[in-house]
């Protein structure tokens, strides 16, 4: 369970404490914190982050700073590098700095192949079977909008075919979003991509609204979709191996191509075959040993 602020011993003293400063824009981490940063986060989670990124990480820390109650960044890079609260830090940092941008049908024209051709297809594949599970993976989930608008999607298809069911995994790295996912409650405004009458069938809305609307996505959705976490760059991941479709979208642009073909082959040794890869619009497996067949834009199958 990771450690809550109040459970992380800090490396000053009541009269040191007196004194701290709210940190500013003008604080800044020292170039080797940032470097050590940085290659901590390429060596654990594969993001490569170039100098060019040290404003953006030094904006993202300053929040953690402040929770911590340290005077500035570089009180934080003392702490972290010579006091020992790295092994305590690390889940805070990995969630502080790793990039999460989502939106829900982000990308729509993949989810519109989904429901048009490939679930169709994967269901002909198992015609032998009687309302076959497909298997569906968003494989750098974020805040959960991709994998509920994966469940949106196919529970519409699924009223209109009853031919199979499904069920939706969404990975990430980052505790914090993966909290969100479990939640599922959202900004409305974030919800504007959704269909009019997907929001009317999937979307609760609080009877008073606070003072920024939020919805929730309904149970029988939040009940199909399921929620872990994983680091891509591990050398192996604890789940299936007949996964029918695997979206990994804007996440491979962060690393370099020897890690970008790692974790395809990883997670292609995860898909049933006749099974699905989906890459981002950005992203191609050009330059890897990967062969699959590429069916669409950024879409390739498993032979």
């Amino acid at each position: 369970m990771p450690l809550s602020p109040g459970d992380i011993p800090l490396p000053f003293s009541a009269q040191q404490a007196a004194a701290r400063l709210e940190p500013t824009d003008d604080d800044h981490l020292s170039l080797r914190d940032f470097k050590r940063i940085a290659d901590l986060i390429s060596t654990e989670v594969g993001i490569k982050l170039p100098p060019t990124k040290r404003l953006m990480v030094e904006g993202r820390l300053r929040k953690r700073v402040r929770a911590l109650g340290l005077a500035s960044l570089d009180h934080y890079g003392a702490y972290l590098f010579q006091r020992d609260g790295l092994a305590a830090e690390r889940t805070f940092l990995i969630n502080a700095v790793t990039t999460n941008k989502t939106d829900f049908f982000r990308e729509p024209e993949h989810f519109d192949l989904l429901e048009d051709r490939l679930v169709p297809d994967l269901i002909e594949l198992r015609r032998g079977e009687r309302k076959p599970l497909l298997k569906i993976w968003s494989a750098a989930s974020s805040t959960g909008a991709e994998a509920y608008t994966l469940a949106m999607v196919l529970a519409d298809l699924l009223a209109q075919r009853q031919d199979f069911r499904f069920a939706i995994l969404g990975t990430d790295i980052s505790t914090a979003v993966l909290e969100q996912g479990v939640r599922a409650i959202y900004p409305t405004e974030l919800l504007a991509p959704v269909p009019p009458a997907k929001q009317q069938r999937y979307l609760m809305h609080a009877r008073k609204p606070g003072m920024r609307p939020e919805v929730r996505i309904v149970p029988e959705l939040r009940r199909l979709v399921h929620f872990a976490r994983l680091n891509l760059m591990d050398t192996s991941y604890p789940f299936d191996r007949d996964v029918d479709v695997i979206f990994l979208r804007n996440v491979l642009i962060y690393f370099d191509k020897a890690d970008q073909e790692k974790v395809i082959l990883r997670l292609v040794s995860h898909l049933r075959p006749g099974g699905y890869l989906i890459l981002g619009h950005s992203e191609s497996m050009i330059g890897t040993t990967v062969t699959m067949r590429q069916v669409a834009p950024a879409v390739f199958q498993k032979a």
